[in-house]
């Protein structure tokens, strides 16, 4: 399909630059098929969904993934900033330089440079590959646990570049980039539809009957990448890290079986949902990278409802929404939502999504 039909107008002030507190409070836009758009709030879910549905969350844990570096090279010193976006080894990771040209294979980065200021330890990293878009991969002089250490010592959360185009990370965005239930460190980008609940909003959840199941989805600073190609055949996924383990898929089959719905909270879940899939719908414990990409025409087979943020034009993420409520509805409430004020992105407000019966 062709990239530009998924464009529109955003204006720039709609991206949010900090969420909404507390979480809960965040507008909530739901969609139902061929029904009118209904403005809620997230704390109204539970009214939302009926008893014996199911709500899928991704547990991933957001680390401090962006590193700010030297590259020296005789008296010739240059500032590289390296977003870590996926671990191949306990000493090394993909990553995505910027400005890549100033780095070439076998040069050494020091990392923990934050303008005048060092990190006080060691952290060091050979470039040992460079791919396509400014990607490499970084060897480090340290492994494993020591080097998970050295990396929170010297990291900064990585905020999407909307907004750390208009303001640094600061103490504040610690704990806002993060859900509640992050346990599995390893995303560069938090699953921002989880940033919208509260131990009370779960709580109320539970007393609805709404059960709750989490897989864990490792989101990479792919997610952030512009879609450059004319069509969407030419556009590639970058992969990404995750697994649905065998107690969390057959409970979901139980809720499918009983004619409860799976709700997935966000497009990350969604997207591994999707991979664990049969053409059956039925979903079976999965682990490895996926890399699908979902468009228009995709026929999805596990998940019935999506609760997810507003997305920016022309990304990746609308058009899988386009695929599950259909472009031209997806259109119509992104209007509706720039139109009443709805905030876009990752600490924006959110829209529930019930996908149209085949």
């Amino acid at each position: 399909m062709r990239v530009d039909l998924f464009d529109f107008e955003l204006p720039e002030d709609r991206i949010a630059l900090r969420p909404v507190s507390p979480r809960d409070s965040a507008r909530l836009l739901v969609v139902r098929p061929d029904e009118a758009l209904e403005d809620r709030i997230v704390r109204d879910l539970p009214q939302l969904l009926r008893a014996g549905d199911a709500l899928v969350f991704n547990d991933t844990k957001v680390i401090p993934a962006r590193l700010s570096g030297l590259r020296r090279r005789g008296e010739a010193v240059a500032h590289v900033e390296a977003t870590l976006h996926m671990r191949t080894g306990p000493d090394r990771w993909k990553a995505f330089l910027k400005p890549a040209k100033r780095v070439a294979v076998g040069e050494r980065i020091q990392f923990g440079h934050d303008g005048e200021s060092c990190f006080l330890g060691t952290l060091e990293a050979s470039v040992a590959e460079k791919g396509e878009g400014g990607e490499a991969l970084l060897v480090f002089d340290l492994s494993g646990p020591v080097l998970d250490e050295a990396i929170a010592a010297a990291g900064h959360m990585p905020l999407p570049p909307y907004i750390a185009s208009k303001r640094p990370d600061d103490e504040r965005d610690q704990a806002d980039y993060q859900t509640i239930y992050a346990r599995e460190e390893g995303a560069v980008a938090a699953p921002t539809a989880g940033l919208h609940f509260t131990p009370g909003l779960f709580a109320a959840l539970d007393a609805a009957g709404i059960e709750r199941h989490f897989v864990t989805l490792h989101v990479g600073a792919g997610t952030f990448l512009p879609v450059k190609a004319d069509d969407t055949a030419a556009h590639k996924m970058h992969a990404e890290r995750g697994e649905v383990d065998a107690g969390t898929a057959e409970a979901l089959n139980a809720v499918r079986a009983r004619g409860g719905r799976i709700v997935s909270v966000g497009t990350t879940s969604l997207r591994l949902l999707e991979s664990a899939a049969m053409g059956s719908g039925e979903i079976a414990a999965w682990s490895g990278k996926t890399d699908i990409f979902i468009v228009p025409g995709y026929r999805f087979r596990a998940v019935d409802a999506l609760m997810t943020n507003f997305h920016l034009p022309r990304s990746t993420l609308f058009m899988l929404v386009s695929a599950f409520s259909g472009l031209e509805a997806m259109k119509e409430a992104y209007r509706h939502a720039i139109e009443r004020g709805y905030r876009f992105y990752s600490y924006g407000d959110a829209c529930l999504l019930f996908r149209k019966e085949e």
